[in-house]
């Protein structure tokens, strides 16, 4: 089937482009001489994630223990957990999925390390802990090196707790006004979070992993220092518009959605059938991700989604609107792919213009 032949809206995959992208990332790590540990929580498919382990990654990361779940059930057997997990019921299942697989985790204080070390009272394995460091974004993640080495002593005295690593996000590089910058950005993360692996070697522990990542910072061919021994870019198995403004170019980018014109009410207005529900209303709006609208109209350079409603996109552009007419399907590249995907069942996988394979979202949804 010709992709303009599915019904809309629908989630389109272009096979060679993302396959290329996910070659050109694990060229990067090798040449780095790191693990790839793709951020999963792009895609939200086991498919892909089995594709990324066959092209040479060495496991994934997800963000959420319903997502574990999912990739474990369908053959992934590394799996990180790039959050912090609290609460009984997830640690339970964290417990229950170390029985078979691989699975590590978030940690980033001493009362969700005692929960930890109570959860896992009497398990035939420890739980597997990477502890965040907070480099600039303002999220999670440890931010004094006197709370860190707090923390790392105290796990001392846990016995069911093993530490493997740290790891850190720097997601602030999004908001980086130019590659320059983004750069700088790039390596005050990596030589705050080696510090604090320094701190954890001083304290007794030889960690197996310095995880780091963010894709803005690992698709420029930056350095990785050395000491750092894993990344974990997510969005570059796709892209998205705003990641194709800050590469330079949206020629990478693997993934749009595919919607029907449906009303064309004023001589500037276009209708399409696909809004926030399919298409989300995240906006990019700082530094060299910043993206006009909600989303871009492909091969139309600079008319984008002006608003959306619940089932509906909104476009202004005379040029484009008098080019069309109700019942042709256009391509929207998302400004955001990671939501996007979340919000679809399928996605349609295609390679010169022919749907050639159609994959379940099976991780959509997984919020727990």
């Amino acid at each position: 089937m010709n992709y303009r032949e599915l019904d809309t809206p629908a989630l389109l995959i272009d096979k060679d482009i993302m396959i290329s992208n996910c070659r050109r990332m694990q060229d990067y790590a090798n040449r780095c001489n790191v693990a790839l540990r793709p951020h999963t929580k792009t895609h939200k498919m086991s498919r892909l994630a089995l594709l990324q382990e066959e092209l040479g990654a060495k496991g994934i990361a997800v963000a959420k223990v319903g997502e574990a779940e999912v990739m474990a059930a369908k053959g992934l057997r590394d799996i990180f957990i790039a959050n912090e997990i609290v609460g009984e019921e997830k640690l339970r299942r964290i417990r229950k999925l170390a029985e078979t697989i691989d699975i590590s985790f978030g940690l980033d204080s001493i009362p969700q390390a005692d929960m930890i070390e109570k959860a896992f009272e009497g398990s035939k394995k420890q739980a597997v802990v990477l502890i965040e460091i907070e480099v600039g974004e303002q999220r999670s993640g440890v931010i004094e090196e006197a709370a860190f080495v707090e923390l790392v002593n105290h796990l001392k005295k846990c016995s069911n707790i093993y530490l493997k690593g740290i790891f850190s996000h720097d997601g602030h590089s999004y908001a980086a006004e130019n590659a320059e910058t983004c750069k700088e950005i790039h390596l005050k993360a990596q030589e705050r979070t080696l510090r604090f692996a320094q701190l954890a070697a001083e304290a007794g522990f030889h960690l197996e992993t310095v995880s780091i990542g963010s894709t803005p910072s690992l698709m420029h061919d930056f350095p990785i220092l050395d000491g750092v021994t894993e990344i974990r870019p997510g969005t570059y198995i796709f892209m998205d518009a705003s990641q194709g403004n800050a590469y330079g170019s949206l020629e990478r980018n693997a993934a749009t959605v595919l919607t029907t014109v449906i009303s064309l009410p004023t001589p500037e207005r276009v209708i399409t059938d696909v809004g926030a529900k399919g298409l989300t209303a995240q906006t990019r709006n700082k530094g060299f991700t910043a993206t006009k609208g909600l989303g871009l109209i492909k091969g139309w350079p600079g008319v984008s989604i002006h608003a959306v409603y619940d089932e509906h996109a909104i476009i202004y552009n005379k040029e484009f609107h008098d080019s069309i007419r109700v019942g042709d399907k256009v391509e929207i590249i998302p400004n955001h792919i990671c939501p996007v995907v979340n919000l679809h069942e399928t996605a349609y996988i295609v390679s010169n213009g022919e749907v050639i394979e159609e994959i379940p979202v099976d991780c959509r949804g997984k919020l727990k």
